[in-house]
């Protein structure tokens, strides 16, 4: 698994470079082709060598898809609704996770290696659907090639862009607290507050479905307020205070149910605004090099997470490790309101 996050991060920063070079269409294709094959190619090493290797080649291919996605749905999409649109692509995101669980699960009782294929042969297939629904046209590839070639002074490096910089060292503390819960809290569901695995499941599952039938609807009517920004704080210092709640509050499935419901609104205020950041401080030449650098921030966060966090948890208690994620995600918060309220943002990155 830390090969998987180590390869999850050397294909986004890969992704974000080739994105700038050749195109989002040709990396997003690239990645499910080949991740398709390698998925297929994972399925059949038996050693442990041969699948550390091969486990990292798949998150890598695979990982380079993410940063010339976001680019894509910036690409395709209006200032006036890219917040939405990247709502939407959350949307689809989840779903996808919450019917490719069941049906994984159900592949893996059965015949692990069919498991394999079928991941592979699904990301073929959405490949081949990119191809016939989505191309680019030629007239515009062309076009921004040449464009790249006549701006060259405008491909300014996301890492000489201070103010982002800082974004990204932020966006790893929260997607430090964030991962707690999908990798340490359902153990302190398990062991502490002594909630079933089925009960379990049905708090994540309530966490996906207010979020796919919900967001986008909040996020139209937020993105019109003053200074939309400022939802990144207030979400951050509520998922702080979703895990925080545990060692203020006594109870078992009704407090859980209570921080998951907490969770699942600083997500959905949180998160959609953290992209219309990122992408307003890129421009067309270098999309890809701060997509990389927002991928490869949630992939540090993944690594960590679960290492510092169970390490805590073991050595120290939960308790402990409650407090720590709530004063990381108070510190963050601080950290986007400070940066979101910046006047001086320097004009050339922005597109």
């Amino acid at each position: 698994m830390a090969l998987f996050g180590a390869g999850s991060i050397v294909g986004a920063f890969f992704g974000g470079k080739l994105t700038d070079k050749v195109g989002f269409q040709a990396v997003q294709l690239g990645a499910l082709f080949g991740g398709g094959a390698m998925f297929i190619v994972v399925g059949y090493l038996t050693t442990f060598v041969s699948l550390g290797i091969g486990v990292f080649v798949l998150s890598m291919v695979n990982e380079s898809f993410r940063p010339a996605n976001s680019s894509a749905i910036a690409y395709y999409s209006k200032p006036e609704n890219r917040t939405r649109s990247y709502s939407l692509n959350r949307l689809a995101i989840n779903l996808g996770w919450a019917v490719g669980g069941s049906i994984g699960g159900f592949l893996a009782a059965h015949n692990f290696r069919l498991l394999f294929w079928v991941d592979g042969l699904t990301n073929i297939g959405a490949g081949l659907l990119l191809m016939k629904v989505l191309a680019m046209p030629r007239a515009t590839r062309k076009e921004i090639k040449q464009q790249q070639l006549d701006n060259k002074h405008q491909r300014v490096s996301a890492l000489s862009d201070k103010p982002y910089v800082g974004f990204i060292l932020l966006t790893v503390l929260f997607a430090f607290c964030f991962f707690q819960m999908f990798t340490i809290l359902p153990v302190y569901y398990r062991t502490k507050l002594h909630i079933t695995e089925e009960q379990i499941g049905l708090l994540m599952a309530i966490n996906g479905l207010i979020i796919a039938f919900t967001e986008m609807l909040l996020v139209y009517r937020l993105e019109r307020s003053y200074k939309p920004y400022r939802f990144i704080t207030i979400g951050v210092w509520l998922i702080g205070l979703a895990f925080g709640i545990f060692n203020m509050l006594p109870g078992q499935f009704m407090l859980a149910l209570l921080s998951m419901l907490i969770i699942t609104i600083g997500e959905m205020l949180a998160m959609p605004f953290m992209n219309t950041y990122w992408i307003s401080r890129s421009n067309d030449y270098n999309r890809g090099d701060y997509a990389a650098l927002y991928t490869m921030a949630w992939g540090t966060a993944q690594i960590a997470s679960p290492s510092i966090g169970g390490f805590v948890a073991d050595h120290y208690g939960f308790r402990l490790l409650w407090w720590i994620v709530m004063m990381t995600a108070v510190v963050a918060g601080i950290g986007y309101y400070r940066l979101t309220n910046i006047k001086s943002i320097r004009r050339p990155a922005l597109a």
